[in-house]
C-alpha cells in the first residue's frame, strides 16, 4: 500500500512500521523494508496533507533487541541513533514497541523513554513520543509511571485470545467481557474496557489513551470436544485446542463471509462467523472487526473520553482504486452527528441526524445564540446498528426562535 493511497483525511498520524533495536544500540531498517525511499514517500505525502508522520521502533519479539540496546554501555548510542534517524528522515516523532514489556524490565524501560523524552525536547519543534502498549504481562503500574513522558499512549487492545490451556474461544479484540468468566479459573476474559480500566485505574489519563482496531481477524479451525465438536463459536471449551491463524480484513471476507453464518455479540460487542461442518476439523471460528466493530470502537472512545484510536493496520483494509471499507467506516463514526437536519411540520419542529452503534447523543436546545445555559430535548444511548435518528420537538414550533445543538461525550 504506497502512501499516495493513504486516505489521510480520516488519521491524524501515520506510523512506519518499523526499525527493530539490534542488542549493540545499532537500528535494524531493512527487516521491515524502511528504506530511505519509502521513509521519504511516508514523510512527503503526510507532510502535504498537513499530517504528521512518525517512525515506530520494534514490534514482536523485540524485547532481547531492546534489552541489549537499553544497557548502562549502549544506551546512549541507542538513543543517538534513534533520535538522527527519526531527524534524518524528518520523521515527526518515534513510537516505542517494547514487546513483550515484562515486570523485570521495567528500569529499562523507564531510563529509555526518559531519555528520549529528554533529547526530543531539546529540538525545535519539540518532536512526538509515543508508545504502543500490549495486554498484560506488561504492568500497568510501570506504564502510569512514564505516562507524563509520552504525548499518546495506545494500547494494542487485540491479539487477545488464543487457544491456551484453560482457555475458551474468545474474540479478538471485544470491547466488553460480558462478565463471562474463564470455567477454568473464574477470570474475567480479556475486553478493551477491561484493559482500559486497569491502565486508568493505576493513573494514567483516559485522553491520553488510544484503542486498537484491528483491520485483520482471527481464524480458529477445528479442534474437538467443544459443544459443536470443533471450534464454531465463542466461548467454547475443549479436550483438543483448536489452531488459531490471522488473516486481513479483505481476504477474510472474500474467502468466508457469508450472510447466512454472520453473527453480532450484543454482550461483547463484537462480530463473528460460525462454521459448523461435519466433522470438527472443518469447524471454523472467525472473530473479526466488521464495519459495525469499528464503529462502536469509535463510541467507546468518545462514551469514556479516550484521546482517539489506532488501527493496525492500514494495508489489511487496502484495495487499489476502491473505498477502503473499514477506514471508510471510522470516518464515517468520526464525522457523526454531523449536520442536524431541522423541519417543522405543524406545530412539531423534527430533528434528524445520523448516529453510530453504541453512539451516545445529547439533543439540546437554546432560546438565544450565544447561549449561557442549555436545555435537553433528549438525550440517548444508541443499543443499535446506527443511523438517521429523528427527534420531535413539540415545543419547537410555539417558540418565536429555538437554537439546536447535539453533544457527544465527553
Amino acid at each position: 500500500m504506497p502512501p499516495s493511497a493513504i486516505d489521510f483525511s480520516a488519521v491524524t498520524h501515520v506510523i512506519q512500521f518499523s526499525v527493530v533495536p539490534n542488542t549493540d544500540g545499532t537500528l535494524d531498517s531493512s527487516v521491515n523494508g524502511v528504506s530511505l525511499a519509502n521513509s521519504s514517500n511516508l514523510v512527503k505525502q503526510a507532510h502535504l496533507a498537513g499530517r504528521k508522520a512518525l517512525v515506530c521502533v520494534g514490534g514482536a519479539d523485540s524485547q532481547t533487541g531492546f534489552q541489549g540496546a537499553n544497557s548502562a554501555a549502549n544506551r546512549g548510542t541507542f538513543v543517538t541513533n534513534l533520535v538522527n534517524f527519526m531527524t534524518s528522515r524528518g520523521y515527526d516523532g518515534i513510537d516505542i514497541d517494547w514487546e513483550p514489556l515484562d515486570p523485570t524490565d521495567a528500569s529499562q524501560y523507564t531510563n529509555l523513554v526518559k531519555t528520549l523524552r529528554t533529547n526530543l525536547n531539546a529540538i525545535n519543534p519539540q518532536l512526538l513520543l509515543t508508545a504502543a502498549i500490549a495486554s498484560p504481562p506488561t504492568p500497568a503500574s510501570l506504564i502510569a509511571s512514564v505516562a507524563n513522558q509520552f504525548d499518546q499512549i495506545n494500547l494494542m487492545t487485540y491479539d487477545l485470545s488464543g487457544p491456551y490451556p484453560g482457555w475458551v474461544t474468545w474474540f479478538n479484540s471485544p470491547i466488553y467481557d460480558g462478565g463471562y468468566r474463564f470455567p477454568s479459573t473464574s477470570g474475567l476474559v480479556p475486553s478493551i474496557d477491561g484493559m482500559v480500566s486497569s491502565v486508568a485505574a493505576a493513573g494514567v489519563s483516559r485522553a491520553k489513551l488510544g484503542i486498537g482496531i484491528p483491520f485483520y481477524g482471527y481464524i480458529w479451525s477445528g479442534g474437538t470436544g467443544t459443544s459443536t465438536g470443533g471450534a464454531s463459536m465463542p466461548r467454547q471449551t475443549w479436550s483438543t485446542a483448536p489452531t488459531v491463524t490471522t488473516l486481513g480484513f479483505n481476504s477474510l471476507v472474500a474467502t468466508y463471509y457469508q450472510p447466512s453464518i454472520y453473527h453480532w455479540d450484543t454482550n461483547a460487542q463484537a462480530a463473528w462467523l460460525g462454521i459448523d461442518n461435519s466433522g470438527s476439523a472443518n469447524d471454523k471460528f472467525i472473530s473479526y472487526d466488521d464495519q459495525r466493530a469499528c464503529q462502536s470502537k469509535v463510541s467507546y472512545a468518545r462514551n469514556n473520553g479516550l484521546g482517539g484510536v489506532m488501527i493496525w493496520e492500514l494495508a489489511h483494509d487496502h484495495q487499489s482504486g476502491q473505498t477502503d471499507p473499514l477506514l471508510q467506516s471510522i470516518k464515517d463514526a468520526l464525522a457523526t452527528p454531523g449536520l442536524l437536519s431541522i423541519q417543522s411540520t405543524g406545530h412539531t419542529v423534527d430533528l434528524s441526524f445520523g448516529t453510530t452503534p453504541l453512539g451516545s447523543y445529547n439533543v439540546q436546545w437554546s432560546s438565544n445564540i450565544p447561549a449561557s445555559a442549555w436545555s435537553s430535548v433528549l438525550v440517548t444511548n444508541i443499543s443499535g446498528t446506527g443511523g438517521v435518528l429523528r427527534v420531535p420537538d413539540p415545543a419547537g414550533a410555539t417558540q418565536q426562535q429555538r437554537f439546536y445543538r447535539i453533544k457527544t461525550p465527553p
